[in-house]
C-alpha cells in the first residue's frame, strides 16, 4: 500500500528532522507507557527520592531548581518521576472519568496489623523478605489488599494520599481490555471480525486484515518497535503524532492517534506470536469507541466509575484532537482501582447487582494462546498468556493481572478472594526490575490470608 509506506516514511523523517522536540519534550513522557525502562540504575533509595523530602513543586513560586513542568522535557525522569506520576493534569491536558453525583460505594475494612510482617522469598534470592520491606524496595506510593471484599491493608507514601490520584500507565490497557470484552460478552462487538470492518479508516495498514481478538491478545504482526534505544524505531513516530504538545513548524506527520494507526505497516503473521505493542491497545480503543459512540474515557464512565460507586473522578491523558490514550493515559484513586478489581474478581457483580456479563471475566481467565506467548520469551511469566488486555499467569490460584511500568498492578486472585491494588515509581520502567519482590510476594500473601483466623 504506497500511500501508508510513503506516510510511514514521512513520519519517521519528521522524527529525524525534529529529534531535538520528541527526544526532549515527548520522549520522557512515552517512557510511561513503554514495557521496557531506560532509566539508569538509581542512586536514591525510595526515603531519599521522596518528592515530599525532595521539596518537588513546594512554594509560591518554588524554588526555580525544584520546577517540574515545562518547557523543561524531564519531568518523566527520575527522581522527578516521583512526583510527576501523581500530577499528569498539571503538565498534560486531559478528559475526565467522571464519578456522577451519587455517593460513593463505601468499603468495608478490617486491617490486618501483621500483613507487613508476611514474608516471602524473592525470584532468584535464598534469603526471606517481608512485605514491609518490598514496600520500599519498589518505591511504591500506594498499595491496597482487599480479602473477602474488605481491605485488610492500605498504606501511602510519597506523592500519594487517601485523597490523591496516580497514574495507572498500561495497567490502562486491561481496562480498554476489560471494555471490550464486555461488549464482545453482549454482543455487540465480534471478536471474530476484521478491524477494517469496524474502521474502515485501517483497511490499508497492518490492522486491517486482522481480527479484533488478534488485537486485544496483542497477536497482530505489525512492524513496531518500541525499542527506546532506537532511534529509528516507530515509537518516536508514534510519540510525535501522540503528543498533545505544539508541533514545530515545519512538522507534517500523523498529528493524532487515529491518523498514525493508519500508518502502521505489518510484520510476519497474525496470530503467530504475541508482542506487546501499546499500539494494539489505542487500536482497541478505537474500536471500542466506534462500537459503542463513545470516547474509552465515557465508556468508562458510564460502564465503570459510576455503577461501582466510585470515590474519585479519574482522567486520561489526550492527544492534541482530545481523543484519550487508551494504551496508558489513565490517573486514578488507589481505592478506586481496588474497586474496579474487586469487581472483576466477582465477576462484573456487586452487591446482587449485575453491572456487567460474568462471561466478559470468564474469557479473560480463560487467557489467550500460550504458544503465542511463550515466543515472547516473559521469563517471569512461564506458561502465562494475554487475553483482554490481561496478564494471566496459570498458576494455581489462577491469578491475573493488569501491568504497568514503573509497578503499577491490579493482582487477582479467585482462589484466594484477593485483589492487590498497587501505584509505584520505581526508577526503572519495565517490570522486570520488580517482579522478583513482587509476584512471590502476592503468592505468599494469598496463602497468609486464607490460612489465618477469619476476621469477626
Amino acid at each position: 500500500m504506497p500511500e501508508a509506506v510513503i506516510a510511514r516514511h514521512s513520519a519517521r523523517q519528521e522524527v529525524r528532522r525534529s529529534r531535538l522536540w520528541t527526544g526532549t519534550a515527548v520522549a520522557l513522557w512515552l517512557t510511561a507507557l513503554a514495557s521496557q525502562g531506560l532509566a539508569s540504575t538509581p542512586v536514591l533509595t525510595a526515603a531519599e527520592s521522596d518528592p515530599v523530602k525532595l521539596g518537588w513543586m513546594q512554594g509560591f513560586p518554588p524554588p526555580s531548581e525544584r520546577i517540574i513542568g515545562h518547557p523543561d522535557s524531564d519531568y518523566f525522569s527520575f527522581p522527578k518521576l516521583r512526583w510527576t506520576v501523581c500530577h499528569f493534569r498539571e503538565l498534560l491536558p486531559t478528559r475526565r472519568v467522571s464519578r456522577g453525583l451519587q455517593a460513593a460505594r463505601p468499603l468495608s475494612y478490617a486491617l490486618d496489623p501483621n500483613i507487613d510482617a508476611v514474608t516471602f522469598t524473592p525470584l532468584g534470592g535464598v534469603e526471606p523478605v517481608t512485605w514491609g520491606a518490598a514496600f520500599d524496595a519498589n518505591y511504591t506510593d500506594g498499595l491496597l489488599v482487599l480479602h473477602e471484599g474488605r481491605v485488610v491493608h492500605e498504606r501511602y507514601a510519597g506523592c500519594l494520599d487517601e485523597a490523591g490520584v496516580h497514574g495507572a500507565m498500561s495497567v490502562t490497557k486491561s481496562v480498554t481490555g476489560l471494555l471490550a470484552e464486555i461488549l464482545v460478552a453482549e454482543g455487540s462487538l465480534d471478536e471474530t471480525a476484521l478491524v477494517a470492518e469496524i474502521l474502515p479508516e485501517l483497511k490499508d495498514s497492518a490492522f486491517g486484515n486482522a481480527t479484533v481478538q488478534q488485537v486485544m491478545e496483542m497477536t497482530t504482526g505489525l512492524d513496531f518497535s518500541e525499542d527506546y534505544a532506537d532511534p529509528e524505531a516507530e515509537i518516536w513516530a508514534y510519540s510525535a503524532a501522540a503528543s498533545p504538545l505544539p508541533k514545530p513548524e515545519d512538522y507534517e506527520g500523523p498529528r493524532s492517534y487515529y491518523e498514525f494507526l493508519a500508518t502502521v505497516q505489518p510484520e510476519g503473521t497474525h496470530g503467530e506470536a504475541f508482542g506487546y505493542r501499546t499500539v494494539n491497545s489505542d487500536a482497541l480503543g478505537w474500536i471500542i469507541a466506534r462500537t459503542a459512540g463513545s470516547s474509552v474515557a465515557d465508556l468508562v464512565s458510564e460502564r465503570l466509575w459510576q455503577p461501582m460507586g466510585g470515590e474519585q473522578d479519574a482522567y486520561f491523558t489526550v492527544d492534541s484532537i482530545g481523543t484519550p490514550f487508551a494504551g496508558g493515559g489513565l490517573s486514578a484513586g488507589l481505592r478506586d482501582l481496588a474497586r474496579l478489581g474487586q469487581l472483576v474478581l466477582d465477576g462484573g457483580e456487586l452487591d446482587g447487582e449485575r453491572l456487567f456479563p460474568e462471561a466478559a471475566v470468564d474469557r479473560i481467565r480463560q487467557g489467550g494462546d500460550r504458544d503465542a506467548f511463550a515466543r515472547a520469551g516473559y521469563e517471569n511469566l512461564p506458561g502465562g498468556s494475554y487475553r483482554g488486555m490481561w496478564w494471566l499467569l496459570h498458576n494455581d490460584h489462577g491469578a491475573f493481572t493488569a501491568r504497568g511500568v514503573h509497578g503499577q498492578t491490579i493482582y487477582v486472585d479467585p482462589t484466594a478472594r484477593m485483589v492487590i491494588v498497587r501505584f509505584a515509581s520505581h526508577p526503572v520502567a519495565g517490570n522486570t526490575a520488580n517482579d522478583a519482590t513482587s509476584l512471590p510476594a502476592y503468592q505468599a500473601l494469598a496463602e497468609y490470608l486464607m490460612q489465618r483466623e477469619p476476621a469477626e
